[in-house]
């Protein structure tokens, strides 16, 4: 028999969503990747549900502050914190399932990068923000450094709203622009865990230079040395503009780049992160020195997977899909990535084949991790990859300055 079709999604009147109407969703999209060609996906999601969904969503994410609190925790509650999907539906679909879907005592930390890459970066994103609009207070959308202008236009997330959305896939790849914006930037868990995309950043107070001589005296931003480079605090981070599409590598505003792009690193300090061109290196030392401060327990990122750590010396390699990158006196920093089998498509017959993970942190202490690694699921649906991957540059290697656009065109909300 043939499969039946779900009936087109509708917006419900007054636009309260549901479980079922989340769940709904959900399956429609696990049927029409088997059995819809992706020109097709509006036969299912009609535009003007896609806006209902991205301007509820977008609503509440640009109420929240850069760094959110998760608070009000008790001992019956857990939290669970996923890292880079990168499009794999499936696989995203199986970690809700197998986790348990967010309720009154399960909170989801979700630490960015849900596009690029593989083939469904959009149902991936729409799946996240339903779940959002409903338990708000229960689900926390962070942003990664692949929810950008410059990324989504390099490695496949717009070619596939273009791709899926024809004639309307401006408007709707312009409308995830938009909310890209809000996603705030950096979460702390119970006061105990901070978790960001990359990770820690810079205190964007840079040295000055001012002429001699004169009455009124002109002062002069200069580019800090890497010697002068210090650790940016939770205060500076929330002062932070993050609503830009592509966060600068140089001048004031620095602290989004960083917690995008930045990477541990065993060598002691700060320093420029000159093999992606954006962001930091930070050593043990500031990870001791960020913890202390603030007496936190864990820092949580993302942003390496399996093919950005084997380029990597002196960490390990994310084949289970998580790594306990600093062990130091006040804590420790983990990297998580939860996109097994990645990337979908790959140059190379021979596959990294890693597992995918995620932790959860249990009440009442919230700060011992519990990992759980996880195979991709098999098989997935045929497609066709958005972007070029055999030749595109590895994100993971410096940025392309030149590709990147300036700001002056703002996407519609």
């Amino acid at each position: 028999m043939e499969p039946v079709p779900p009936s087109p999604i509708t917006w419900p009147d007054g636009g309260g969503l549901t479980n079922e109407w989340v769940h709904g969703l959900m399956s429609s999209f696990q049927w029409s990747s088997w059995n819809l060609p992706p020109s097709q996906l509006p036969s299912l999601l009609p535009v003007n549900v896609f806006d209902s969904l991205v301007l509820t969503a977008s609503k509440i994410l640009h109420k929240e502050r850069n760094c959110v609190h998760i608070d009000g925790l008790d001992s019956e509650s857990n939290v669970v914190v996923v890292g880079d999907i990168h499009g794999q539906l499936h696989d995203l679909l199986f970690l809700l399932k197998d986790t348990g879907f967010p309720c009154q005592n399960r909170f989801y930390v979700f630490n960015g990068d849900y596009v690029d890459r593989g083939a469904w970066g959009l149902e991936t994103f729409l799946v996240l923000l339903s779940w959002k609009v409903l338990m708000p207070d229960r689900v926390y959308l962070l942003r990664g450094n692949h929810e950008s202008k410059y990324c989504t236009s390099m490695y496949g997330f717009e070619k596939e709203v273009l791709t899926k959305y024809g004639d309307k896939g401006k408007h709707v790849y312009r409308k995830c622009l938009g909310c890209f914006e809000g996603l705030p930037l950096a979460s702390i868990i119970s006061g105990r865990v901070y978790t960001a995309h990359g990770g820690l950043f810079r205190s964007p107070v840079l040295p000055k230079r001012t002429t001699r001589g004169k009455k009124n005296r002109r002062v002069v931003l200069l580019e800090p040395e890497a010697s002068s480079l210090k650790l940016g605090t939770l205060d500076e981070l929330m002062q932070a503009r993050r609503s830009v599409l592509d966060p600068p590598w140089e001048g004031s505003n620095l602290i989004p780049g960083d917690v995008l792009w930045s990477d541990p690193s065993m060598t002691p300090g700060l320093s420029p992160n000159e093999q992606r061109g954006i962001g930091l290196l930070w050593g043990p030392d500031c990870t001791e020195d960020f913890l202390k401060k603030y007496e936190l327990k864990l820092i949580i990122r993302s942003h390496e997977g399996p093919d950005a750590r084997e380029k990597r010396t002196g960490l390990g390699g994310m084949d289970k899909g998580y790594t306990i990158d600093h062990n130091v006196e006040s804590g420790k920093l983990i990297t998580i990535f939860s996109a097994p089998d990645y990337p979908q498509f790959q140059a190379t017959e021979e596959r990294y084949k890693n597992k995918g993970a995620y932790i959860i942190l249990q009440g009442p202490d919230f700060s011992d991790p519990q990992f759980h690694s996880f195979e991709a699921v098999k098989p997935r649906p045929k497609a066709h990859p958005y972007y070029d991957f055999e030749n595109v540059i590895d994100s993971d290697d410096e940025m392309d300055k030149s590709a990147l656009d300036t700001n002056d065109e703002q996407p519609n909300r």
